[in-house]
């Protein structure tokens, strides 16, 4: 049974990842890996990205940065292609992850932007998924 912060976290969470990939994410959950949809769906999204103390822009913003500093790519990626939801702009992106260099070390910074222009090639082929 969804409570209703599932609910709220699932619509969240599509409209800031889109409804393709958060699809997608469930349908390849398993037996062992529906829990942790579960979890991330109502406590990450139905719990603190639908607080009203911050922003859509500014949470993503700030994944951005935790994910440079985490070094977690694919994750990268996916806040990187989420701006187009949440309405943070391709320089902002630029200057989080440039601030993030400076505290995390050029390597997350260099991988970091990496990450960033391979997102932006992809877009300008057409390629938009998350």
């Amino acid at each position: 049974m969804e409570s209703e912060r599932f609910k709220q976290g699932l619509a969240l969470r599509k409209e800031v990842l889109g409804d393709a990939y958060v699809d997608a994410a469930l349908k390849r959950a398993t037996a062992l890996t529906q829990p942790f949809q579960e979890l991330i769906t109502e406590a990450v999204w139905g719990h603190v990205w639908s607080r009203p103390g911050l922003d859509h822009r500014t949470r993503n913003l700030i994944n951005v940065a935790l994910m440079v500093s985490l070094n977690r790519p694919n994750e990268l990626r996916l806040y990187i292609k989420a701006r187009r939801q949440t309405g943070a702009t391709l320089e902002e992106i630029s200057e989080v992850i440039l601030h993030a260099t400076v505290y995390c070390g050029v390597p997350a910074g260099l991988e970091a932007f990496k990450e960033f222009e391979r997102v932006l090639a992809e877009e300008k082929e057409g390629d938009t998924a998350p």
